[in-house]
């Protein structure tokens, strides 16, 4: 007899996101183990499973089960929306089994492992199933009581399964001992799901493959969460390294005094941090590089520091009019809700942006907002530099929005290592002349070729964003204290700046 899983035969399991983790799916006629604390979504990844046979191939498929009862199967089914059409439902403990008991408690010692393990063969040859779910097998442990009995009967039932061309999927709770590695060492494929709770937001879930034999998984931690219609994986992104390719002509705002700043426009493939303190006018930069990158391509906006309404408006108010671009599909705006997401599922909304609706232009607005709306305990900024990488390498240009802590002088903290994230840095800054408060925006780095380094004063008002000449006339624009040394004046009239 041919071995299904030598000649590369793959059981998927319904998740898309799994089955890619997985490269394909499970190894056909082998054992797999499914680790996790109760809640974190084993019974529901099974349940998957087994559907997924049905209804691909028309399987016979069995579950037996020892810690949940029919009816609780069928309404974790019914949750979904789904029923358990074509699967058989094996309860190792019917329900009636204990009515004559009426002065003892049950208790799962109190059954022979033997007899339970017998009860299992009797339903498999029975049904003759092809995909096998085994809830779970903390029960087994308990029965067993040696570990060496335990480990015997696992690999029995290995074997047993193997020979009959089953692809079986163990379930474990992982009550017993956390440093014992019995089954992950019998297993062919080891999934362990954790779950994982914050003081505000919802909970996290994420998923790893531990092992596959002879197959080259994808390593680490990855976001899940559970849906209603079953689990939906997240896996990281990795950034498929291509040749040279003839890059995309600029995105360009439409003012060109930044397009004499920035050395003719945000190069396709980049990340170009815009940072300041707050209420410099970062955010309408942003927005009118948006208005303007729509017209000759799709962009997507995602905001986490403000509602989606007040962003219309306040653009509306510039002279910005997405209108249009929303009713033609040209431009979309999310916006994200504080503790909502994962980094996984966050970084999966804007590929579906860019693969799935063609964005060339996606502007997350900001980056402060980003940290503190999806709290996580690893390294959060390591997720957003995998999610630029990924979007640079299909040569989307990435507008990041940073606020500074500070409003002048020297004492303004970035939050983060620009160098990390950003190929481009355009820094925005508030200085004082004649008794008023002003802006001036200057580009600082720039990976991809050259850029003006002079430092211009800017203004928006109800004509837009207006651009200065470069303020040749003043020393320590950028320390918010600046001096000025004599000369015609360059600073923008009260008329430039919507006065």
């Amino acid at each position: 007899m041919s071995d299904p899983a030598a000649q590369g035969e793959r059981a998927a399991s319904g998740i898309p996101g799994l089955d890619h983790l997985l490269r394909g799916g499970f190894p056909s006629s082998r054992l797999h183990l499914i680790q996790g604390d109760p809640g974190t979504g084993k019974t529901t990844l099974a349940l998957q499973f087994l559907r997924t046979g049905v209804a691909r191939r028309g399987e016979p498929c069995l579950y037996v089960t020892l810690s949940e009862t029919k009816a609780e199967l069928e309404a974790v089914a019914q949750s979904h929306g789904w029923t358990l059409d074509g699967i058989d439902i094996y309860e190792l403990t019917p329900p009636g089994a204990l009515e004559d008991e009426h002065y003892t408690l049950y208790h799962p010692a109190e059954i022979e492992l033997a007899e339970m393990v017998k009860g299992l063969l009797q339903a498999t040859e029975r049904l003759q199933p092809v995909r096998v779910v085994l809830d779970s097998l903390s029960e087994m442990r308990l029965l067993a009581r040696d570990p060496l009995r335990y480990r015997r009967q696992i690999l029995g039932l290995k074997a047993y399964f193997a020979a009959r061309s089953c692809t079986v999927l163990m379930l474990d709770d992982r009550t017993s001992d956390e440093q014992d590695q019995q089954l992950q060492s019998i297993a062919h494929s080891v999934v362990q799901l954790e779950h994982m709770a914050f003081e505000y937001g919802r909970s996290r879930r994420r998923i790893r493959v531990l092992k596959v034999r002879g197959v080259p998984g994808i390593e680490g931690y990855h976001d899940f969460k559970i849906r209603t219609g079953g689990l939906v994986v997240y896996p990281q992104l990795v950034p498929a390294q291509r040749g040279a390719v003839d890059l995309p002509q600029p995105v360009t705002s439409g003012v060109a005094e930044l397009e004499a700043l920035t050395g003719g426009g945000l190069t396709p493939g980049t990340c170009t941090l815009l940072m300041g303190p707050a209420g410099v006018g970062k955010s309408s930069v942003a927005a009118q590089y948006l208005a303007s990158g729509a017209i000759e391509a799709p962009a997507a906006a995602f905001l986490f520091d403000e509602r989606r309404k007040t962003f219309l408006q306040r653009n509306a108010a510039l002279g910005m009019n997405f209108t249009s671009h929303l009713a033609d599909g040209r431009v979309t705006i999310d916006q994200i809700e504080p503790g909502d997401l994962s980094p996984g599922e966050f970084a999966h909304c804007v590929c579906e942006k860019v693969d799935g609706r063609g964005a060339r232009l996606v502007l997350i607005d900001s980056l402060n907002g980003y940290l503190n709306a999806i709290p996580t305990q690893h390294s959060p900024l390591v997720r957003m530099h995998e999610l630029i990488a990924y979007l640079n390498e299909r040569d989307v240009t990435t507008i990041l929005v940073a606020a500074q802590h500070g409003i002048m002088g020297m004492n303004m903290a970035a939050p983060i290592d620009v160098t990390y994230l950003a190929d481009a840095v355009m820094l925005f800054r508030f200085f004082e002349a004649g008794g008023n408060v002003r802006k001036a925006v200057s580009v600082v780095k720039k990976r991809t070729g050259s850029h003006e380094t002079a430092i211009r004063e800017f203004a928006i008002g109800p004509e837009g964003i207006r651009v200065g000449k470069p303020l040749a006339d003043f020393h320590g624009v950028m320390t918010g204290v600046p001096t000025y040394h004599g000369g015609p004046s360059t600073l923008l009239r009260s008329d430039d700046r919507g006065e």
